[in-house]
This record gives structure tokens, sequence and C-alpha cells, in this order.
């Protein structure tokens, strides 16, 4: 992989001999004179690297190698002559990655160059294994549906927004409809299939501000921010109707049905997150009692 370097540095002998020499150790190399025609470069130039002269005329490397620092992946490397006007503390509380004086011989610049690279790839690989890991946390690893603790805290983020803004708030909650017996005949394997099949049915029926969980076993749940009750049964009707007209094949030649029934309601002025999804869970035990595939909804006042 070729990395990117950009030097700044208003001592052209200084610039040039440095930006041959990189070019040599097959680092994509590009040069300015000044800070604000480094900042102009960085618009169209991906750099990996940064390395500048901290004393310039107009603005010095500190002030930007701050204003670099705001790029994500740049890191900056400071050069500077013996002097005392300057130090690594300060280079370092600027942002920048290191510190280099002048003289300096050119191996030793490859060598920090290369450091602040390795550095750099191993902050990109822990940061990507982090959020793998936060992803895993809130996610079902069945349906890729956000998992059951995911849905309770962020119904009490929505509840509260709901409080501030006073903008609506609907939930729905859905159960596979006679999902122990399929499982019971076919086994779990097809069951699971089942799970992700509907995981994947909700999602592409859900509006871009929805989000939808894995609630229990069978059971998923829907929040739906801003939106009236109305709305929601709606999204919920389409979300069952295109459940329903699905087919499950759990073995050569055998077609199988799944239903879903729905409960659906909408937050009340003043209500706690425990009601609120206690009125959804009645609401789908009514569509369980008079039939099943269907949906059921209870006004926030019921």
């Amino acid at each position: 992989m070729a990395y990117s370097v950009l030097i700044v540095d208003d001592d052209s002998a200084i610039k040039e001999s440095v930006e041959e020499y990189l070019k040599l150790m097959h680092y994509t190399v590009k040069s300015a004179s000044s800070a604000d025609e480094a900042l102009d470069l960085l618009s169209g130039f991906k750099a990996d690297v940064v390395l500048t002269d901290i004393m310039m005329q107009g603005m010095d490397g500190l002030e930007l190698t701050r204003k670099i620092k705001n790029t994500d992946g740049v890191d900056v490397i400071v050069m500077t002559g013996y002097s005392a006007d300057y130090s690594y503390e300060e280079a370092i509380q600027a942002g920048a990655s290191d510190f280099i004086f002048k003289p300096f011989r050119f191996e030793e610049l490859d060598l920090r160059i290369r450091r602040v690279l390795r550095e750099a790839e191993y902050k990109k690989e822990r940061n990507a294994l982090l959020k793998e890991l936060e992803k895993l946390a809130i996610t079902d690893a069945l349906t890729q549906l956000y998992n059951s603790r995911q849905f309770f805290s962020q119904i009490k983020t929505e509840i509260k927004r709901y409080k501030r803004y006073s903008r609506p708030l609907s939930l729905l909650i859905l159960d596979i409809d006679f999902f122990k017996s399929y499982n019971d005949t076919w086994g779990h394997l097809e069951g699971d299939k089942v799970l992700m099949k509907i995981g994947h049915t909700i999602n592409s029926c859900m509006r871009s501000m929805d989000t939808a969980y894995r609630y229990g076993g069978e059971e998923f749940a829907i929040i739906l921010p801003e939106t009236r009750l109305k709305k929601a049964c709606v999204v919920g009707a389409r979300i069952k109707d295109n459940i329903s007209s699905q087919t499950f094949e759990p073995e050569p030649g055998r077609k199988v049905k799944v239903t879903v029934s729905i409960g659906a309601t909408e937050l009340a002025e003043g209500e706690d997150f425990s009601s609120f999804i206690r009125r959804a869970d009645k609401a789908l035990y009514k569509s369980k009692e008079t039939g099943r595939n269907k949906l059921t909804y209870f006004e926030p006042s019921s």
C-alpha cells in the first residue's frame, strides 16, 4: 500500500530534498510552501501524514496542526530547528503525532513516518473492533435486528424526546402465530429460518426513522418516532401482509405459510415506558384471541 505524505515548509531546499527522498522510498508526495497552501491541497489530496515545519510566514505549523487534527485519519509530524521556542509537549498538545529536530537524517525521518503509520493502522483496527463489539452488544445475531436490551434503552430515549418536543410516538409488537408448533413439527433450524426471514421482512418494510428489535423468542417490536397511531397501523399492516404472502419450505415439496399477530398503540401524555409497552402487549393478545394474522390497536386512553 502506497502511503501519502504532504510536506509543508517555506524553506524550498529542505522541502525539495525531503520530497525527493520520500518519493524514492515509494511514498506519494505533495508539498506546500505555507499553511494556507497546505490546507488548500488537503481539500483534494488525502494525506496519511503531514510533515510540517513550525516556523513559517503567516500561520505557523502548530496552528496548522490544530486545524488538520479536525480532519479524520491524518497524522502530523512537526519539524523544527534546535530552539527553545517550541517544545515536544507543545507539539503534542497541538495534536501532532511526533516531533523531529532539524537537521535530521532521512533514515530517521522515514522511521518516524513508518512508526506513525503503524500506530494509525493499529488505531483503525482497534476502533473497527470496538465498533463491531458495540454492534454485537446491541444486535440479535440471528435476525440482525436490535436486541431487547437495546429496545428498552431506545424506548426510554424516545419517551424523553417525546416529553421534550411533544412529538408523537407509536409502538408495534409482533408475535409469530403458532411458532412453537412450527418448531416442534419442523425443528429449530427451520424455525430459525423463519425468524431470519421475518427479521429481514420487517427491516424492508420500515421507514428510515423506525427501528426494529427482536423483543423475545418469537416476538418483535418496532418503535416509530414522530408517528401517530393511524400511520403506525399502516406500517404494521404492510409488515403483516408481506409476511403472510411468503412461503416457507421446511422440507422438499412441503409449502408452509407463516403469519403474525400485531398490537399497536401510541404513547399517552405523561406515560412511562412500562405502561406504554403493556398496552401494546394487550393489543397483541387481543389479535391472538380474535383469530390471529391480524392487527389490533389500542388508543392511548385504552
